[in-house]
């Protein structure tokens, strides 16, 4: 009976706000007064403009980070969040706010702008891949790969390839790096058929939640994969996690649904609208990864409690596979052979 009160009790508390966030159970509580002191760390937050990756930008600038880079697509969202952490957290946190301009489905500019994050740092403590995709219809970029895994898994993917010489030389000088890739509950939604064999596959119309589901258990797969292959092998002091928020009050839940779901998305964005988390409940588990975890290839919900996720999530071999086809589609769609990836 306790088992069961405590299941209830850790599901309530993963996706909800209010009484349901409360509920946590002792040992999965985490709270922005449990991220430690940050100070000279150096952070990339991807998507951290706006939503969670601004709650997970402006909490590591309130922690004392170095120097957070934040990589978004416009200017305009950067510079509204850079006013924001000034009122909230004072000017000389926004001063170590950096903007870099990226589309991670532009997949020849994200290697530049990894050398241009090296080329100005001698440290990457932290990674938080939260940029995405969000519950969308299917579409195409210009490489013809569907836009969910292009973006969501296969950019992130190349952004972390290309910073990790950077991030494997702040954990030889002894330093502690986290990365954290944001998945989703959604990834229970996966086809159950998934094999991720070949371009097609991908390229094939799952519908919006499924599209969006699959991206989703490829960040957990790709996170235990470099658990496997970096953290265990040889970078004990590379930690690599994926993140579920749960529902959470963003521009995704509140507007963009309605472009796949012009109906049935009001449940989402007005039903539920009394029982999401705001953005800082929903950065909860993507900071617990990304400052305290000690260990790696975990799928952590908020706020602190780790999961084994679904039976494809736990499938090594079908992580192996992810990856072999995103070094082939990388390769073939840009002509360039991707960096190792562990």
């Amino acid at each position: 009976m306790a088992s069961i009160i405590k299941n209830i009790q850790t599901s309530l508390s993963e996706n909800f706000t209010g009484v349901a966030h409360a509920l946590a159970p002792s040992d999965t509580k985490f709270a922005i007064e449990d991220v430690p002191d940050l100070t000279d760390k150096v952070a990339v937050v991807t998507g951290g403009a706006n939503g969670i990756g601004y709650a997970v930008a402006h909490t590591l600038l309130s922690k004392g980070s170095a120097k957070v880079y934040i990589l978004s697509s416009t200017e305009e969202h950067f510079t509204s969040a850079q006013t924001a952490i000034k009122e909230e957290v004072g000017e000389q946190a926004a001063s170590r706010m950096h903007w870099i301009q990226c589309d991670l489905g532009e997949w020849t500019n994200v290697g530049k702008i990894a050398k241009e994050i090296s080329s100005s740092t001698d440290r990457l403590d932290i990674l938080v891949n939260n940029a995405g995709r969000g519950i969308m219809t299917y579409q195409l970029t210009d490489y013809g790969v569907d836009r969910h895994m292009a973006v969501n898994h296969m950019g992130h993917v190349l952004l972390t390839s290309h910073l990790l010489p950077l991030l494997k030389k702040t954990a030889d000088a002894g330093h502690t790096v986290r990365i954290t890739n944001q998945a989703s509950n959604a990834h229970e939604g996966s086809p159950k058929d998934t094999k991720f064999a070949s371009l097609d596959e991908l390229n094939t119309d799952l519908g919006p939640m499924p599209q969006y589901g699959r991206s989703k258990l490829a960040a957990i797969l790709y996170s235990r994969y470099l658990a496997r292959h970096l953290t265990a092998a040889a970078y004990p002091k590379i930690l690599i996690n994926a993140t579920h928020p749960g529902v959470v009050e963003t521009k995704m839940s509140r507007d963009d649904i309605h472009e796949p779901y012009p109906v049935a998305g009001y449940l989402m964005s007005k039903g539920l609208q009394p029982f999401k988390k705001d953005i800082f409940e929903g950065s909860m588990s993507s900071l617990f990864a990304a400052t305290k975890t000690e260990k790696s290839g975990e799928y952590v919900c908020p706020p602190a409690a780790p999961e084994t996720g679904s039976e494809l999530a736990q499938n090594e071999e079908l992580g192996e596979q992810l990856m072999r086809l995103t070094r082939e589609v990388i390769e073939q769609k840009t002509g360039e052979k991707p960096p190792s990836d562990h």
